[in-house]
């Protein structure tokens, strides 16, 4: 695999949470080609919980690298000229340039946004959109992606995006893999909630894991939102509520994007035919795959195997640019 230079701008005032997403998931590993560096203005970084960090990389490093990713950082200050001009280098240059949380400031401030869809931490958004009127703001998502430019909204939701830049680069397989070395949820679509405003469950109210555990080991059955709710042994508008406060987004779409999933899975590690895989992941019949893999992943089933099958050995050149959050 062609090697991919990951550089991770750290920024004074860093949020280490933030950083830490990016280096984890892009850290050299066997079965990607990602070269990670840890790159910043200045040797010594300052960081919102009181340490300071060491950076190996510098500017130059930046501008050297395939893919630039920027975590958030507080207060938000004026960026220096020279970081400011590199972002927007990296963009001209056709390079990949990633925020995460208030990352996304020092995207707007370079220009970098200007006409695109973006989102950012919630509770900085207002002050976002206020400064950024050439930038479209979506408030409700947990990432953009607008092709070579991606921002992520509040802190965790970095581990999402970072997770969807593997997937499109490799595929749902390895990105799934570092996912379970992660311990997090293989795939978030970027279009749920980034903030869902309900109280966290007390002891002895029953979490619906159990009922999303049961359905993706029947992907491949009719499930409806009555037997979801059945299995759950709740109302059907009861489920369709604590469900969407749990996950940020409505059951049927949960599904169709558990579908989509484990389609990409067989296209990569199988030699099904597109009429199986359709109905093996629970979408019935090859057009309806199609068609869903077109409005998903900009691509079609037959398409995204040549590129991520595993008789390939794909990096990042072959990445499938996915839409907006």
């Amino acid at each position: 695999m062609t090697v991919h230079r990951v550089a991770v701008l750290a920024l004074d005032g860093v949020t280490p949470l933030d950083l830490a997403i990016p280096t984890q998931i892009f850290t050299t590993r066997p079965e990607t080609p990602y070269e990670m560096t840890l790159c910043a203005l200045e040797p010594r970084v300052t960081t919102t919980a009181g340490f300071a960090l060491v950076a190996d990389g510098g500017l130059e490093q930046v501008r050297g690298a395939d893919t630039v990713i920027v975590p958030g950082f507080e207060p938000i200050h004026r960026l220096p000229d020279a970081v400011l001009g590199m972002l927007a280098e990296a963009r001209d240059q056709g390079r990949r340039v990633v925020s995460i949380c208030t990352g996304a400031f020092a995207l707007a401030a370079a220009g970098v946004l200007d006409g695109l869809h973006a989102t950012t931490h919630w509770k900085h958004i207002d002050d976002f959109e206020r400064d950024f009127p050439a930038v479209t703001v979506d408030r409700d998502v947990l990432y953009v992606d607008e092709g070579e430019v991606l921002t992520s909204a509040g802190v965790c939701c970095g581990i999402d995006l970072c997770l969807h830049l593997v997937r499109r680069d490799l595929g749902a397989v390895v990105a799934n893999e570092i996912a379970r070395g992660l311990v997090a949820a293989p795939h978030r679509d970027g279009g749920q909630a980034q903030y869902v405003p309900a109280p966290i469950a007390v002891a002895g109210e029953a979490s619906l894991s159990a009922t999303r555990g049961w359905a993706l080991d029947r992907l491949g059955e009719p499930l409806t939102l009555r037997v979801l709710a059945r299995h759950a042994g709740l109302s059907q508008r009861t489920f369709m509520r604590r469900f969407t406060e749990e996950t940020g987004t409505t059951p049927l779409r949960w599904l169709l994007n558990a579908r989509l999933g484990r389609a990409r899975e067989l296209l990569e590690t199988t030699d099904h035919s597109v009429d199986r895989v359709a109905r093996d992941c629970g979408l019935g019949t090859a057009a309806n795959l199609r068609l869903h893999f077109r409005r998903a992943l900009g691509t079609t089933p037959t398409a995204y195997r040549r590129a991520f099958g595993r008789s390939t050995s794909p990096g990042p050149a072959c990445s499938q640019a996915g839409p907006r959050g």
